[in-house]
């Protein structure tokens, strides 16, 4: 009983400690790759919040993994390190005996990285799509910043804003840029602008007391004229399809369409609770400590198996969607071949500790001593 309270114990504190410092890691990465493509226009400042949370919410599973394997890894190589596992051995416990009260520390959370990972990480993924693609759908002019340049969707428009008022309807100093074809080309510069609603339908961007440059590289002319107003059509970006990524649907949806997409979508959902549980056990025999060797030595082994592991895992996924390989084989592949390997590992660190206990002497009686 004390075992097991001590082990939860430890395993509960390092668990948080390691969760709140990868999440920390995580956020921060995240909140820096959005706000440099806020900067870049590609995504809207107002949503870079929620598409934190979202991707936070994406990521649980892995660093969820991540810290049950790093936790049980740590708690038993301090146990090896401050000699309490000798006090253990000899109390009457074996290496064994740690399987048990690590799979129950850990079968929370397999539970848990199973419900985000075929329920709550999908309909993360369709509400981070959903706010990229309203954004995307927007008009020209509704993506212009203050001093930048900003492409159409097209790609045949450049706008440049000097400054842009706080309702984002009127602009001042503007710059157009357009494309007619491959040799014509027109430049429009205007002092201001407004955004107006056509009774007949469309939106205008009507510029006011400026010039127009129209050139052209096959005659070699360039024509200027003057405005008081002009005006440009603003149409709204093609309305693109529902967001078709696989991340992005339901574990029901997966099923009901076996393509190998899905297949191999699947295959990735369903093996990371499988992954959960079998690097738990793992950590158990890695976690031993060879003083002659070095501390650490352990540690990068660990770390060394778990990228092995993740970078197969990921491969496997991709040759089931590519076809490659049947699913019925790539779900169960590698996590077979690291079963195998904890197995191997368990009967060594195992039979090598019942090698040494029958190597040392056996104790001399101390009445046979005297009578000798």
């Amino acid at each position: 009983m004390l075992f097991r309270k001590s082990l939860r114990r430890d395993l509960t504190n390092l668990a948080g400690i390691v969760f709140a410092t990868l999440f920390t890691i995580m956020v921060t990465t995240t909140l820096i790759r959005l706000l440099g493509r806020a900067s870049a226009g590609r995504v809207d400042t107002a949503t870079v919040l929620p598409l934190i949370a979202f991707s936070s919410i994406n990521y649980l599973p892995v660093l969820l993994v991540l810290t049950l394997y790093v936790s049980v890894l740590t708690a038993l190589t301090r146990s090896w390190r401050d000699s309490e596992m000798v006090i253990w051995f000899a109390s009457g416990q074996s290496l064994a005996a740690w399987v048990r009260p690590v799979l129950s520390f850990a079968l929370p959370f397999a539970i848990a990285v199973t419900l985000i990972a075929f329920f709550v990480a999908p309909w993360a993924s369709r509400q981070a799509g959903d706010y990229t693609q309203r954004f995307a759908q927007r008009e020209d002019v509704s993506q212009v910043s203050a001093g930048q340049f900003r492409e159409s969707a097209r790609a045949e428009r450049v706008f440049f804003v000097e400054s842009l008022a706080a309702d984002a309807q009127s602009v001042r100093n503007v710059f157009v840029a357009q494309r007619k074809g491959d040799q014509e080309w027109s430049v429009v510069v205007s002092s201001g602008g407004f955004i107006e609603n056509a009774p007949e339908g469309g939106r205008y961007l009507v510029l006011e007391q400026g010039r127009r440059y129209d050139g052209s590289m096959t005659t070699l002319q360039l024509r200027l004229s003057e405005f008081e107003r002009y005006g440009v059509r603003l149409d709204p970006r093609p309305a693109g399809g529902a967001n078709d990524s696989v991340r992005a649907r339901d574990t029901a949806a997966l099923l009901a369409d076996p393509t190998p997409r899905n297949l191999g979508e699947l295959a990735g959902r369903i093996g990371l609770p499988i992954s959960a549980l079998l690097l738990a056990l793992l950590a158990i025999p890695l976690s031993f400590v060879n003083p002659r060797v070095g501390r650490s030595v352990n540690l990068v082994i660990a770390l060394l198996i778990y990228v092995t592991y993740t970078n197969l895992q990921s491969l496997m996924q991709a040759w089931i969607a590519q076809g490659r390989l049947p699913f019925a084989v790539g779900v169960w592949l590698v996590h077979a071949i690291l079963a195998l390997a904890c197995g191997w590992l368990f009967w060594r660190r195992m039979s090598t500790r019942r090698l040494r206990l029958r190597r040392r002497p056996a104790p001399v009686a101390g009445g046979a001593a005297a009578g000798a």
